[in-house]
Parts: C-alpha cells; structure tokens; sequence
C-alpha cells in the first residue's frame, strides 16, 4: 500500500505558490484583476499595480476582504522612473520579489497611412513591448534572488496572426514573443524561466465595447469551443507557469484561445 501521509508525497515539486511575492500590471481590471485575485488565493502575496488608483484600491480591498495579502501602487509602465521605484517598494514592502506578471495592455490600432498610425504605434510599443522590458529590467535584481523566479509576459493570439489596421497592436504582441524567446535563453543559466501566454478573445475591457450578438457569431464562426474565455481561464495558465514545479518550462508561448489560432479559416 503506498503511503499517503503527508510527509511521503508523491510529488517532489511543489505546486504552491504560497507565501510567493507577486507583482501583476493592469491588475485593475480584466485579466490583471484575474491573475491578481488568483495568486492571492493560492496564498501569494500580490502587489496590485495600475494607472488609477481608485482601480488599485478596489482591487486590493477585494483581495484583503476574501482573507489574502495585496498592497496597491499606482503604475505607468511607460515611465522608467515609476516602474523603479514602484518595484524597488514592492520588494521592500514584501521582502522579496519571486514572480513578475507583464499584463498591462492598451488596444490600438489603425490604418498604416492614417494620421493616426504614429501615435498609436507609438503607445503600443511604449505600453506593451517597452513597458515589459522596463519592467523586467528593474525586477531582476530581485528575482536573481529567489529560488523559483518566474517571468510571464502577456501577448495575444494576435502574436501568432494578424488582423487588418492593427498593425501598432499586432506589431507590439509579436515582439513580445521575441522577447520572451530571447530573455527563456540569456536568463536560463541563472534559472530564471521566461514564458509568455497569449489569451484570444476574452471578456475584458477590451472587448466590452463589443455588442454580444457579433461576439457570439465571431465565436461560434472561428472558436472551436463556441465562446468568448473568461480572464481567470487565461489567469490559471499564468499560474501554472509561475509554479516552483514549472521549473524546466521556459520559453514557451502558449495559447489561451479556445482552438482560434489552430482553426483553419
């Protein structure tokens, strides 16, 4: 008979990332609050950090009222001086910095030769690809001392594809997977794992805009499970690869989509 008792586990890796320190972008909302509200829940404690505060604060208060650890920061990732001192806060206030969540996003796009096109390819870039590298460049100090550090950068399924007039979008989440790549390979040597997930359509703020009658065409015409995710589906993968045990993943871009990019068109 095998001995079920706790001090005999089965498993050597752990899967809890209990008493981890987790700092999560864009966690006011959408697929950040997800991802906030789930680390808490697992027994992480969560810096909570946006643009508002007042998204921060209901957030955390969220997080603190259900029994978990969060503290908030008002964050723009494209000011290099902020992310500096908000993650140097962080890991004083926690001891500590294991997991680095890049979730903050903006949705813009627009025609190559509009007048528009150089502002929001800028933002883009600036939010979602540059915002990342800031980001990670400030947290590494930290991460080079836990023993399980863990980095997931947030792309798209629009990193796999492409979508007419999104070429500032499109553009900023390929190079997210680039970076990823790049970063699984220079950071592997100090154990440092670097993955990236790319949700599809998903019930966000970003696609609140959206009336639900042409969602649920578009999902039963191009997603195979026939539905729009729900952010905490993309948030249990995000998990997953910030596990101690995800110790040998790295590298890897993984889809959140419900079978979209597989689909033939």
């Amino acid at each position: 008979m095998v001995d079920q008792s706790p001090s005999h586990p089965l498993a050597r890796l752990s899967r809890s990332v209990a008493g981890r320190v987790v700092l999560v972008t864009g966690a006011a909302s959408g697929m950040g609050r997800a991802e906030a509200l789930l680390f808490a829940s697992e027994g992480a404690a969560v810096a909570v950090t946006d643009l508002g505060q007042d998204g921060v604060d209901a957030v955390v208060d969220e997080i603190v009222a259900g029994g978990g650890q969060a503290e908030g920061w008002v964050l723009n990732v494209t000011d290099t001086e902020q992310v500096d001192a908000v993650v140097a806060a962080v890991a004083e206030r926690f001891d500590g910095l294991d997991i680095l969540v890049n979730n903050a996003g903006v949705s813009v796009g627009a025609p190559i030769d509009s007048v528009e096109h150089g502002d929001a390819w800028s933002q883009a870039l600036d939010v979602m690809l540059t915002g990342q590298v800031r980001l990670i460049r400030a947290a590494l100090p930290h991460l080079r001392r836990s023993d399980a550090a863990r980095i997931v950068n947030i792309a798209s399924s629009e990193a796999l594809g492409a979508t007419g007039m999104l070429s500032p979008y499109t553009a900023a989440k390929h190079g997210v997977v680039g970076l990823t790549r790049s970063l699984a390979v220079e950071l592997g040597r100090e154990a440092i794992t670097v993955n990236c997930v790319c949700p599809g359509p998903i019930h966000t703020g970003m696609t609140e805009f959206i009336p639900d009658d042409q969602k649920t065409l578009y999902a039963k015409r191009r997603v195979p499970l026939r539905r729009y995710g729900d952010p905490e589906e993309v948030a249990h993968m995000v998990l997953n690869l910030a596990l101690p045990a995800s110790s040998f993943v790295t590298g890897a871009t993984i889809v959140v989509d419900g079978g979209l990019t597989i689909r033939n068109a």
